[in-house]
């Protein structure tokens, strides 16, 4: 019996009742994509949850890698980002239109404003950000985005749009290991019923080295990465780890048969150091 056969990838509520998978094969640019590595996900170990961005180069590709893997469209989540280069009503429409085209597909599952901050502000950044949003508001209308949301937001970024805008955010996807965790972001959307999603969830491989991690691991009979990916999913975070060797995603996925103590689960949320091992929008108003 095949892997793909046995998986299982529970999923979480949105708050239009959509169901995204909790764990996702993340993609990126320099080097963060192989052609063969997407197919194996899809094809091989059940994957159904892909994440992207305009910013890493890689949609055309990833749209002849899902055709070739025959998985019909309907079965997946694709995910899609806007760079804040096309921030703007009318770029961010366009934007998205031509993401579409790129990777073959009619619509997005999901699709988010990839950071808080305008890269050509006309105005201020929250005006821009409302600007923004009202396009993605009907992109999602149109059924082109089933859902929308953003990335790197902080609370001052989400109270903001909340009170520019119609549409609470379905996601917001933010840095989120054992390194990094923003707590106070975490509890604000669930309070607003919107799901948090994490990106980086191994630290760059920062974590993989950790003494606690690796003494867990251990107990366990896990690696590393699937230690922090539990943890990641058993504190509800819809999980993006992102490799392109065949053997890693494939054990990143394996995480759905094994549950970790709440010991374990403490000693894991003692490790926050508040690092950042990507952008830090703190700064960003």
């Amino acid at each position: 019996m095949s892997f793909a056969k046995v998986l299982q990838c529970p999923t979480i509520p949105l708050s239009n009742g959509l169901k995204i998978p909790i764990v996702g094969l993340g993609t990126s640019h320099d080097g963060g994509y192989t052609h063969d590595s997407v197919v194996y996900a899809l094809k091989e170990c059940g994957m159904r949850h892909i994440d992207t961005a305009k910013r890493y180069g890689c949609e055309e590709n990833l749209g002849k890698a899902i055709k070739e893997s025959g998985i019909p469209r309907s079965d997946l989540w694709l995910t899609n980002k806007l760079w804040p280069g096309d921030y703007g009503y009318s770029a961010a429409k366009k934007a998205c239109m031509e993401s579409c085209a790129q990777m073959g597909v009619e619509y997005f599952d999901l699709y988010l404003m990839h950071w808080p901050e305008a890269k050509h502000p006309v105005g201020s950044n929250r005006e821009m950000r409302a600007e923004t949003w009202r396009a993605l508001e009907e992109l999602y209308k149109e059924g082109v985005c089933r859902a929308i949301g953003v990335s790197n937001f902080l609370v001052h970024h989400l109270e903001q749009l909340k009170e520019d805008s119609s549409v609470v955010p379905h996601v917001n996807q933010v840095e989120y290991h054992p390194f990094q965790q923003p707590n106070k972001l975490t509890d604000y959307c669930r309070q607003e019923s919107i799901v948090f999603e994490g990106y980086s969830p191994l630290a760059k491989g920062q974590v993989l080295r950790d003494p606690t991690v690796l003494r867990i691991a251990e107990k366990y009979r896990r690696t590393t990465a699937q230690i922090c990916i539990r943890w990641s999913i058993q504190n509800g975070v819809v999980t993006i780890p992102k490799s392109t060797k065949k053997k890693r995603i494939q054990e990143n996925f394996q995480v759905f048969d094994f549950h970790l103590e709440d010991s374990d689960m403490a000693v894991l949320g003692g490790l926050h150091d508040g690092r950042h091992v990507t952008w830090d929008p703190t700064n960003v108003e």
